[in-house]
């Protein structure tokens, strides 16, 4: 065979070389941490019972992505309650409905809430105690809050 054709069988010096180029290319393309998605930020009155011109009391609550209300508790004197629900998300839909497991049953609720959408019921209480509020959708995922009527 000729010189020229002949092929140098690699050493282990330029096998481990090889292997520590690989490594350094691999760890260069895929070692980095992703970014994880910015949580969504509180609107400004969110959360916060105000009473309205007409003396109903108002109370904004925001759903998200990530499974929660924010604020998953508020509390509110006996009387008529309006109460919105925003949905911040970018992907998930939600709903709201009272479980049926408080002091009086609350029918409202809201059926659908698709992202970027909002929807204000309106209902009246008068027995305190705590009423339980899920979204259906994602109850198992733990989304759930909680309505205190004061005594």
């Amino acid at each position: 065979m000729p010189h020229s054709a002949r092929r140098p069988v690699p050493g282990p010096r330029s096998k481990a070389a090889g292997l520590a180029a690989a490594l350094v290319l691999l760890t260069g393309c895929g070692g980095a941490e992703p970014e994880a998605a910015a949580a969504p930020t509180t609107s400004a009155g969110v959360g916060v019972v105000t009473t309205a011109a007409d003396g109903v009391q108002e109370i904004t609550l925001q759903t998200q992505d990530d499974y929660t209300f924010v604020p998953d508790t508020f509390t509110v004197a006996p009387g008529t309650v309006r109460l919105t629900v925003v949905n911040v998300a970018e992907q998930m839909t939600h709903n709201l409905e009272f479980d049926g497991d408080g002091p009086e049953p609350i029918e409202e609720g809201i059926d659908f809430l698709g992202p970027g959408q909002e929807e204000t019921i309106e209902f009246e209480v008068t027995a305190a105690g705590d009423h339980p509020f899920t979204c259906t959708f994602h109850a198992q995922l733990g989304q759930t809050g909680v309505m205190t009527v004061a005594g």
